[in-house]
């Protein structure tokens, strides 16, 4: 494999020679220099495909190509294949690259030795200039051709020659004068001798394969490698298929391996889960590098190596490869390294708090809020808008934690946006959109477990929904076998669970685990919304258990600490609860007061789980007020019929998520109504028939598997 000239690059070097003599007019001269710069600038600045450096020969017969050339008849393309068939040998092609000294036409620019030797561009030639991309890329290509050994050349000479064979017939058609042997000096000698043709063997040994290892080059291997490690840490996927083969067959072909292979190696293996190998290419990566270059790359060694430390769960091991990172990055005066080390060692504080006391004992990230300001001003002056975004959602967290200022927090959440499916009633989009995903996406293992880990929680949401107890007890069981979720998963879990245990109605249990999830949570920094949450699930926990006295200072802390955090759901859901004590208390006016209050602001979050259950709430408050009024008077038939109105409401809400148990217990009320408000048994008879159906379908849903 050649250092850096291949035969496309020859053909853009031919057509770089027509642009400069003068043969582009006008009107072509912004697609001729498009198709240059396309494929001369790097990957990342024009967004080109990674394999874009090896050009086929038809791809110069393009749209940019096919405009009319100052030669009346003739188009750029025609004069780009006479131009690459003139090269009849390789006398031919060191004249092409003698002749590229003179497309630099500025004398000031040129040294000496190119002045005398040349002399200057002729008047009436476009001449470049060496600082641009056209002109850095004749230089780069005089210099490569210039160090050639002779059978490298010779090599060049051949996959040139074999790269230009399948135009030979178009051709000898666009130039009739010439014959079957005019198109090189093989062909020209052929004529003079009697034994079988030359050009016939020539020509035959041109396709075989050790002509065809010069396409590609190592300066295009290594910006393949660094287009493919930007898209592999940008995306945080693996290689595709296909550009594995690609690269294996591109490192078989070529003596000198770009030691990028191994990092482009080790984010393959990290992302694949597969700890060994990442491990062994990282050290072989930086190994190299620092014996052929230089050893100021030992902080990026030492921070992947805490990345990678970090992901297999090894947490004790990567603190210490990050604070070493961190100390290497202070010596080298590296800010970029340090700043991005400091942002990774300030989540570590928030995820694995227990592990990083040491850390805080020894003042590297001082206060929470220090943090965060040193971050902010470090990455506005580094421009890493990358570190700047994430330092941004990580102080709005901390506002939405400490229940500050919520403008504050969607001041930094701008560009941040979450659609809750479930909560909407659409569990069937949410499938189908999780259904749905890239496969490409899945073959990273971290992002294939946090699927999976989503995808069984929403599975658990779905059978507590349809009272699958059952189903519901194997994927917890599954979810605690599994790998060690991040601890916003493992608090949702913890929710669902909670609930679990209080549609099996076995309070006590419910009672323990929030107890122990909420003294998990004062060791952690939690968000306050799961705080707030535990403590209403506590309330009804005590209201469903009889105990409502010792729920209500419980309920009503929540819906005070909500209000300040300004955290609408969840106040909500505290008011329902409070309403829900008062209702066990037999203060209806009180309650069906408290509940309307916050029945717009409830439906604005369309959340039908909250809806259902404030709706049945208020349905119970009138209901206890009809139980108040004096039989048979007006005041009584209206408070049924209120009752009544918020049941068909909340059994619509319980309805669109397919919450048996709540469909259950409306109907039932529902029923009981029937008698009260209209004397009759048909419409009861019909609720209780709707109660019977429900009941009956109950286990018909997915075996738990299927929803995984």
């Amino acid at each position: 494999m050649p250092r850096f000239l291949t035969p496309s690059k020859i053909g853009l070097l031919a057509l770089t020679s027509i642009y400069v003599n003068g043969s582009v007019p006008p009107s072509a001269t912004v697609p001729v220099l498009s198709f240059l710069v396309s494929h001369l600038l790097p990957f990342d600045s024009l967004g080109a495909q990674p394999n874009g450096f090896v050009i086929p020969f038809e791809d110069f017969k393009s749209d940019n190509l096919s405009h009319p050339s100052t030669i009346p008849g003739r188009t750029v393309w025609d004069l780009l294949l006479k131009k690459l068939w003139d090269i009849t040998s390789f006398e031919a092609l060191h004249s092409l690259f003698d002749e590229s000294w003179t497309f630099f036409g500025n004398i000031l620019e040129a040294t000496p030795d190119e002045t005398n030797e040349h002399g200057p561009s002729r008047p009436g030639r476009i001449r470049l200039s060496m600082r641009s991309p056209l002109g850095a890329f004749v230089r780069r290509s005089q210099l490569e051709f210039t160090r050639l050994q002779f059978h490298d050349g010779i090599a060049l000479w051949k996959a040139f020659a074999t790269y230009r064979e399948p135009k030979l017939s178009p051709e000898r058609r666009r130039n009739p004068p010439a014959d079957e042997h005019g198109f090189d000096v093989v062909d020209l000698c052929n004529r003079t001798n009697s034994g079988p043709s030359v050009a016939v063997l020539a020509r035959h040994n041109l396709t075989e394969p050790n002509f065809q290892e010069a396409k590609a080059s190592i300066d295009d291997f290594e910006k393949l490698l660094e287009f493919q490690v930007d898209v592999m840490q940008k995306m945080g996927n693996r290689l595709p298929q296909t550009m594995r083969a690609k690269l294996q067959a591109m490192t078989a072909s070529s003596l000198a391996v770009p030691s990028l292979a191994h990092y482009v190696q080790f984010l393959d293996s990290w992302r694949a889960g597969d700890y060994s190998s990442a491990f062994d290419h990282l050290h072989r990566f930086f190994d190299y590098t620092t014996d052929n270059r230089d050893r100021t790359l030992n902080q990026y060694a030492l921070l992947n190596l805490a990345l990678l430390q970090a992901d297999f769960g090894c947490i004790s091991e990567a603190i210490a490869a990050m604070k070493e990172a961190i100390s290497t990055a202070r010596e080298n005066y590296d800010l970029p390294c340090l700043n991005y080390s400091l942002s990774l060692l300030y989540q570590f504080s928030k995820s694995h708090s227990a592990e990083m006391r040491e850390v805080r004992r020894d003042g590297i990230l001082r206060t929470e809020r220090e943090a965060l300001s040193f971050l902010k001003a470090k990455a506005k002056e580094s421009d890493m808008w990358s570190l700047l975004s994430t330092t941004l959602m990580n102080e709005a967290a901390v506002f939405l934690n400490r229940g500050d200022s919520v403008a504050h927090a969607f001041e930094n959440l701008i560009k941040a946006s979450a659609v809750h499916l479930v909560r909407k009633g659409q569990v069937q989009q949410a499938f189908a959109y999780l259904e749905e995903l890239d496969p490409e996406l899945m073959r990273t293992l971290k992002t294939q477990q946090y699927f999976t880990t989503l995808l069984r929680l929403l599975s658990l949401q779905r059978h507590l929904y349809r009272d699958e107890l059952m189903a519901a007890d194997h994927i917890v069981a599954r979810l605690r076998a599994g790998r060690t979720l991040s601890p916003d998963l493992q608090l949702n879990m913890s929710v669902l669970e909670t609930n679990l245990h209080i549609r099996r109605k076995d309070y006590p249990s419910a009672f323990r685990f929030v107890e122990q999830v909420s003294a998990r949570m004062n060791g952690l920094d939690a968000n306050i919304y799961y705080r707030v949450k535990f403590m209403v699930l506590k309330a009804q926990i005590y209201d469903k258990a009889e105990l409502s006295p010792k729920g209500f200072s419980v309920a009503l802390r929540a819906a005070s600490i909500a209000r300040r955090a300004r955290l609408l759901p969840l106040l909500c859901e505290a008011v329902g609860a409070v309403g829900r004590i008062l209702i066990s208390l037999a203060d209806f006016h009180s309650a069906v007061r408290l509940l309307s209050s916050v029945m717009p602001q409830a439906l604005e979050c369309e959340d039908c789980d909250l809806s259902g259950y404030l709706l049945s709430a208020l349905a119970d408050a009138h209901m206890g007020l009809a139980g108040q009024a004096p039989p048979s008077s007006p005041e009584r038939k209206e408070q049924l019929t209120k009752a009544l109105k918020y049941l068909d409401r909340s059994l619509d809400e319980f309805s669109k998520i397919g919450d048996v148990q709540g469909q259950r217990e409306t109907l039932a009320k529902k029923a009981t109504m029937m008698h009260y408000l209209n004397g009759g048994l048909v419409l009861a008879n019909d609720c209780a028939a709707s109660y019977l159906d429900i009941l009956t379908k109950k286990g018909t849903g997915p075996t738990p598997d299927t929803w995984e």
